[in-house]
């Protein structure tokens, strides 16, 4: 098994300002050039990233994870482009989730019942290969003003049947403290909200950023304000990130991680298992791990369902409860997430169900007569 290990990022320069971190952050060729060994496919790949696809940004501190030689670093596959993104296959979608067909206001975005989805910003410190928004992130426009977003706090005090709206993006935590937090006191304005997530992969990407300011907002605009991380491998438990995570936590904040599944970064129950341990060491809750949406371009990154199936099989009774995440499937089109995972039950007849546990033994269990 692979254990939980803190990492000390490469000596690149790291500056603990986040804007600085932003502004020198690697957008071309030539950047990678200079950083990475680069192979003829990631050439390829950022060429044409930056001629017609998603953008390129890595942040220094991001970029003193990978392996500068290794073309299969699990850190390296998740932001250095490559030519398999020109690969088109059956069922790649560029709106893999229904996004813009369930577009209810500008950048809201309702697919259930009691909750809706706020696109604050396009940007992000790091864009990920496998980005399910791929079609809108990088594009322009940045944050989204007060007024750009009004017809969205419109929407949703006029359907007070949404409870809760994730702010996402982009990564909203890349807009300024101030931006935030009018954004969350707009939303705890309505009175109609349960609670608010704040969906951001800064703490892996941007660590710098979760200062005591931002925390605060976090922790005071909005009563109830959960945080969803996005770490996919333990290298990514760093010093400086887990001193991000335990500064929100420390500040009252619920944090739970959202990992998807990729070929060749994480598709392992040993990678998964510390990735989840050490998580779990940090006082986050392991709260999904996503099949891959089936974004265009990103095929060569996604894994088929049955890898995902053995690997919770062979997690389920390693780990425990609060450890071990659901298996998610967002289903195409929109139509929403469904948990997969290994079937348990081997038989089921007469008001007997029989399960095989995870050591591999059989047990019925008898349902109670229907009348007392």
């Amino acid at each position: 098994m692979l254990r939980p290990r803190m990492t000390t990022p490469r000596s690149l320069p790291l500056a603990p300002d986040w804007g600085l971190q932003l502004r020198n952050a690697i957008t071309d060729l030539a950047g990678l050039e200079a950083t990475f060994r680069l192979t003829d496919s990631e050439r390829e790949g950022a060429r044409r990233a930056l001629e017609a696809g998603l953008p390129i940004s890595i942040t220094p501190y991001y970029a003193s994870l990978v392996d500068p030689d290794d073309e299969r670093c699990p850190i390296r596959l998740q932001c250095v482009p490559r030519a398999e993104e020109a690969v088109e296959v059956e069922g790649d979608l560029a709106d893999p989730l229904g996004e813009v067909a369930h577009e209810v206001a500008p950048d809201l975005v309702q697919r259930y019942p009691d909750r809706a989805l706020l696109l604050v910003s396009d940007r992000c410190s790091v864009y990920c290969r496998f980005c399910t928004r791929s079609r809108m992130v990088g594009q322009g426009g940045g944050a989204r003003s007060m007024d750009h977003l009004e017809p969205a706090f419109e929407y949703l005090a006029a359907h007070p049947e949404v409870r809760e709206v994730i702010v996402s993006g982009g990564d909203p935590l890349v807009a300024s403290t101030a931006r935030i937090r009018a954004i969350l006191e707009r939303l705890a304005g309505l009175g109609t909200l349960d609670t608010v997530r704040i969906a951001t992969r800064v703490p892996v990407t941007l660590p710098s950023r979760i200062d005591d300011a931002l925390c605060r907002v976090l922790r005071e605009a909005f009563g109830a304000t959960w945080v969803m991380t996005h770490f996919n491998h333990p290298r990514e438990l760093t010093e400086r990130s887990s001193r991000a995570l335990a500064r929100l936590v420390d500040h009252g904040l619920p944090v739970m991680n959202q990992t998807v599944l990729l070929r060749g970064v994480n598709d392992s129950a040993e990678t998964l298992e510390a990735l989840f341990r050490g998580l779990v060491a940090r006082r986050v809750r392991p709260y999904y791990l996503l099949q891959a949406d089936p974004v265009r371009g990103t095929s060569h990154l996604r894994t088929p369902l049955s890898t995902g199936v053995e690997i919770m099989r062979r997690l389920q009774g390693r780990l425990s409860g609060i450890a071990l995440p659901k298996l998610i499937v967002d289903t195409p089109g929109g139509l929403g997430k469904v948990p997969h995972g290994p079937d348990w039950v081997v038989g089921a007849a007469g008001g007997v169900t029989t399960f095989q546990t995870f050591r591999g033994d059989v047990v019925d269990y008898v349902d109670p007569p229907e009348k007392p």
